[in-house]
């Protein structure tokens, strides 16, 4: 006879505990970078919502932004690191290929000896770790998962790129994921589309620049229209079927907070969705800017820090970017 394996399993239910952040240090203005692509402060604005973006200084790298994040989140939910069992650091800016930036966050915070590992998805890796997290607490592998989105992306920007670089910003996001009594996060609706994986890019690999004379350091492109056309116009579907397997219409969303890509796009999703008028809208992007894997939890953050999204709130969030990659879930408020 067949020896029978013992599953685990854990609780029926699982909901975001806290949301904390952090943002580069410095301030910069359209006017600081609109000379080297020959713009102005009201083009940009007008193009793209964006008034200032945040960065960090030469001294902070993205594990500094991470942990920074992953301290303020704990500090919320009145945990320590030694309550953590899983850290997930999604982020497309650390430089080492291994070891793991989450396993050096996670000791830095004192999680040891939680697992820990690195997802890169881009603009949707927050979201991407929010639906494993849940995964991993209503499994029982884990009681309490941390889930990061950090970026240091001026590491990347080619200050004359017109395409994607003044858009960008840095900062750290973080979620801290745990049992509950009722749903507090919805099943996610995610997926790629590799055929498109041109249209956001680094501009080389690391080996074919690493040690060749002359060779540029790999910043970012993007094809700016087809992005647009893509997040603005296929996005919306996808997040009314995050809202479909949650259960609920558009009616009951209290809160929207889509990846901060481009104000343009956030409004064209909000038409395409049909949410009440009263709705609150993420828009950090207008100070903080395009921050890829921590936008979403800086902009949930900032709405909660300030009032504007209540404790029980029904949130449906988006990220959408490079890959082409997507994930959206509802989630209930902390």
């Amino acid at each position: 006879m067949t020896a029978q394996l013992t599953q685990a399993t854990g609780p029926q239910f699982s909901r975001i505990l806290a949301i904390g952040g952090v943002r580069g240090e410095n301030v910069v203005t359209n006017d600081d970078i609109a000379g080297p692509i020959d713009s102005s402060d009201e083009w940009i604005r007008q193009r793209t919502g964006i008034v200032t973006r945040r960065r960090a200084g030469t001294d902070t790298d993205v594990l500094d932004l991470a942990e920074a994040a992953a301290l303020d989140v704990l500090a919320k939910a009145g945990l320590t690191g030694a309550d953590i069992d899983v850290v997930i650091l999604s982020t497309v800016t650390y430089f080492a290929q291994t070891p793991a930036g989450a396993a050096i966050v996670a000791d830095r915070i004192g999680a040891n000896p939680a697992a820990a590992y690195d997802i890169s998805a881009a603009c949707a890796g927050y979201a991407y770790g929010i639906g494993q997290a849940d995964a991993l607490v209503r499994s029982g592998a884990a009681r309490h998962v941390l889930v990061i989105g950090a970026e240091k992306m001026s590491d990347f920007i080619d200050p004359t790129d017109r395409s994607i670089s003044f858009l960008l910003g840095d900062g750290g996001g973080a979620a801290i994921v745990g049992p509950s009594d009722f749903p507090g996060i919805g099943p996610t609706v995610w997926g790629s589309d590799g055929s498109k994986a041109d249209a956001i890019r680094q501009t080389a690999p690391w080996n074919e620049t690493a040690g060749v004379e002359g060779a540029e350091w790999p910043t970012l492109r993007q094809d700016g229209p087809s992005v647009f056309k893509w997040a603005a116009f296929q996005m919306g579907p996808v997040a009314l079927k995050a809202v479909e397997a949650a259960g609920l219409t558009p009616a009951d969303i209290d809160v929207f907070v889509p990846h901060q890509a481009n104000m343009r796009i956030i409004d064209q999703m909000i038409k395409q969705l049909g949410l009440r008028d009263d709705v609150v809208v993420g828009r950090d992007i207008a100070d903080t800017g395009n921050t890829s894997a921590a936008s979403i939890p800086l902009a949930t953050e900032r709405l909660v820090r300030e009032g504007t999204a209540k404790s029980g709130d029904v949130l449906l969030q988006i990220g959408f970017g490079a890959g082409l990659v997507y994930a959206a879930q509802v989630i209930v408020v902390p």
